[in-house]
């Protein structure tokens, strides 16, 4: 059978590692993106190179735009045929305390980060049903299991992140699908270029293992979980945190 993924948020960091990931693995893949159109036609063109055999579909979509998400997802199908993976990584993070946190701010994370998910998962599920046969991964974080503090608005997000997932695995499971929750540790992605070399040197050094984590482990992870052998894992969150968070 012809495996296919839609990965939201692709084009940069983890995003674009799984892009290349699912690729390298056989995979048919489109991917969403919003605000970066040079790094998404740049994954796209890694992507072609590394599996010219393949086909690969860039679609720009707002993961908080409930269209613009059911409208990639139309896309994605008619393009590549019925999803069997769907990769929820959108998301966007912010710094800054919790007093200072706007309205807007609050609304517009939980936008990305969980209702993106929402949408995504609402508008893949009919064709997972249908064949009987599906896996949904959330890309979620350590802060959504542990809290970060000046990160309340995005831990509560990756939260429900993994709420969501755990029920949906519940619900879901008679269907053939499974739904599982990746949650990162500290990786070395563009949202970490705010942080000083002194700081990145501190949370390697927090971590058990000394260093940070890269956005190809937790790519590895995801097409992991996305395999047909996988299929006794669910609702499981997978701590990929290099031991920050036991």
């Amino acid at each position: 059978m012809k495996q296919t993924v839609l990965i939201t948020g692709g084009s940069r960091g983890i995003g674009a590692a799984a892009v290349l990931a699912f690729a390298q693995a056989g995979y048919d893949v489109a991917f969403t993106w919003n605000t970066h159109p040079d790094a998404a036609e740049t994954v796209l063109a890694q992507a072609r190179a590394a599996a010219p055999a393949q086909s690969f579909l860039a679609l720009r979509a707002d993961a908080g735009d409930s269209q613009q998400v059911a409208e990639a997802v139309q896309q994605a199908t008619q393009a590549l045929g019925p999803l069997q993976v769907l990769v929820c990584n959108a998301g966007i993070a912010q710094q800054k305390l919790f007093t200072d946190t706007t309205d807007e701010d609050w609304r517009r994370l939980m936008a990305v980060d969980l209702d993106g998910a929402f949408y995504a998962c609402r508008a893949v599920l009919p064709g997972m049903i249908h064949q009987k046969y599906g896996r949904i991964l959330l890309v979620s974080s350590m802060w959504g299991q542990t809290g970060g503090s000046c990160e309340v608005a995005y831990s509560a997000a990756k939260a429900g992140l993994i709420g969501l997932g755990k029920a949906l695995a519940k619900e879901e499971g008679p269907s053939g699908i499974t739904v599982n929750i990746v949650a990162p540790g500290v990786i070395d992605t563009d949202m970490m270029a705010g942080f000083t070399d002194e700081d990145r040197a501190a949370l390697a050094e927090d971590t058990p293992v000394g260093r940070l984590g890269t956005p190809q482990e937790i790519a590895h992870t995801l097409v992991f979980l996305a395999d047909p052998a996988s299929g006794y894992i669910t609702g499981q969150v997978i701590g990929q945190n290099g031991g920050l968070v036991i």
